[in-house]
């Protein structure tokens, strides 16, 4: 596994999934067409240019407390994620941050020829888990309330649901995230871990 790479694992019957760090620049062009879908409108980047979405994911490389990945299955980008310190988001104030937890954003790629088949989101989403509860005991997401595939894709994955709250706006130089109405849902590594 090279340095780029931060977890791999081999999932029976679907393949190698592997996560790297991601490279703002040299993943823009990959990155900049997921985010520009309509399917992806809950991302917040529908109208942003390539390079704006690479100065995004570069500013994001400058910080210690959010990280941005590439899942690639079988060496074919995937998916997008994030990772984040709950106390340093904008979700602390939704919830009380417990030692341990972590928040992930996660945009899967529109699927594709191999992406259609039963389990694909499965598979990655438990390959995304064992990522991040490697040394964390609990995972945060906060998907739009509008959005259901999201929802119900990490209810099936073992999440349990939370309160339904508002993120606040968040406008710093640099940075500008609307008012977020967000449905919270939390998995365990106790849940993750015992299929």
């Amino acid at each position: 596994m090279s340095e780029t790479y931060v977890h791999e694992q081999k999932v029976d019957g679907f393949g190698t999934v592997r996560v790297r760090v991601l490279d703002a620049r040299a993943d823009a062009e990959v990155l900049h067409g997921w985010v520009s879908e309509e399917r992806a409108a809950f991302w917040g980047m529908n109208g942003l240019t390539r390079d704006q979405v690479a100065e995004i994911y570069a500013h994001m490389d400058t910080l210690d407390t959010h990280h941005a990945f590439v899942l690639e299955k079988d060496g074919e980008p995937v998916g997008l994620l994030q990772t984040y310190e709950p106390e340093a988001d904008r979700v602390s104030e939704c919830y009380p941050v417990e030692p341990g937890d972590i928040g992930v954003h996660l945009l899967l790629a529109p699927a594709g020829a191999d992406g259609g088949h039963s389990g694909w989101s499965s598979a990655l989403l438990g390959a995304v888990a064992t990522f991040v509860l490697k040394d964390r005991r609990r995972v945060v997401v906060d998907p739009d309330v509008r959005n259901g595939k999201a929802i119900a894709r990490f209810l099936r994955q073992g999440f349990v649901p939370g309160e339904r709250v508002v993120l606040p706006e968040i406008d710093l130089p640099g940075v500008y995230l609307p008012e977020k109405h967000a449905q919270l849902a939390f998995l365990t590594r106790e849940v993750a871990f015992s299929g």
